[in-house]
């Protein structure tokens, strides 16, 4: 922890793991004990938090719901390659430097020097997701920097000060230090390894798939509409889709994200008994890729659809 950093304010929702467990529950968001933990320690230490794991399992979900739950603001950078630190940081407002300059030019005896120290003024900065997050005011923001495995190597070599101090240099003001420190999370899909000095910054997980039970749970809470009975068999036929040896017929799993629109879909389509018919049609939901849509065959359904004792 940056000994600088101002403490974390006070909340219920962070007392214990039990608290934040139920806290994100009641928001729509079921995390397992494990990642409770995570998150938990996370607030308590101060320290940034590095999610990874398959696309769809809630990584980015849980930068919302923990924005609720603490009742802070969501501030989200999003990565990707070729992202600049101006686009993650700060820029200045060109167009109105220059006018300033413009009119400073027109007046008698203007002194330039001093001209020039004005453009650089508080007023001109365009603040971009780090810089806001750093200066949020109390209780301060929840910063998400999403798919940082998209950003290229020298981009994270440029977010090491944020996340081991909590604070970013700007040449032309001096140290921006936290004025509330911001509950940060980063995501990563594993598209590449990152950098051990990012990870030394940050406490980890590995976010996985849910079981059964906290699957049947997200889908009965996102989709009220759906029945019990429908709710359960969206539930199994997802985990079993997963699960070996079927999911070596696909390239990407479903997520949790997709078997939320599949039984949404389902209860549009007012669907009572899910059949091989059915998946078929809706196959697009659950995937994203023509292979695995074709993958997806009539026989394969129909063996997912067997009860688990068949």
């Amino acid at each position: 922890m940056n000994p600088q950093a101002p403490h974390v304010a006070h909340h219920p929702a962070s007392a214990s793991v039990d608290a934040l467990l139920q806290a994100l529950q009641g928001v729509g968001y079921f995390a397992d004990r494990r990642l409770a933990t995570s998150v938990f320690l996370a607030l308590q230490l101060q320290r940034p938090l590095l999610l990874e794991g398959e696309p769809g399992v809630g990584k980015t979900a849980l930068a919302r719901a923990l924005s609720a739950v603490l009742s802070r603001s969501l501030i989200r950078l999003q990565c990707y390659d070729g992202l600049e630190q101006r686009e993650a940081l700060y820029e200045w407002n060109y167009a109105a430097q220059l006018l300033h300059m413009r009119l400073a030019e027109g007046k008698a005896n203007a002194d330039m020097a001093q001209v020039e120290r004005e453009v650089y003024q508080d007023r001109y900065l365009i603040r971009r997701p780090l810089l806001q997050a750093l200066q949020a005011p109390a209780p301060g923001a929840v910063l998400l920097i999403d798919e940082v495995d998209r950003a290229d190597e020298p981009f994270e070599a440029f977010l090491l000060e944020y996340l081991g101090e909590y604070q970013v240099s700007i040449p032309e003001i001096g140290t921006v230090r936290a004025s509330a420190t911001p509950v940060t999370l980063l995501t990563s899909n594993r598209t590449r390894d990152l950098h051990d000095a990012v990870k030394r910054r940050c406490l980890y997980h590995w976010l996985d798939y849910p079981d059964r039970d906290r699957e049947l749970a997200i889908v009965r809470a996102q989709v009220p509409g759906a029945s019990a009975d429908l709710a359960q068999q969206v539930a199994d036929f997802v985990g079993r889709l997963r699960s070996q040896p079927f999911a070596n017929a696909f390239q990407r799993a479903p997520g949790i994200a997709e078997s939320v629109e599949w039984a949404k879909a389902l209860v549009a389509l007012d669907t009572i008994v899910v059949d091989p018919e059915v998946v078929s049609d809706t196959a697009g939901i659950l995937f994203k890729q023509r292979e695995d849509v074709a993958a997806l065959t009539r026989d394969m359904s129909q063996q997912l659809l067997l009860p688990a004792d068949a």
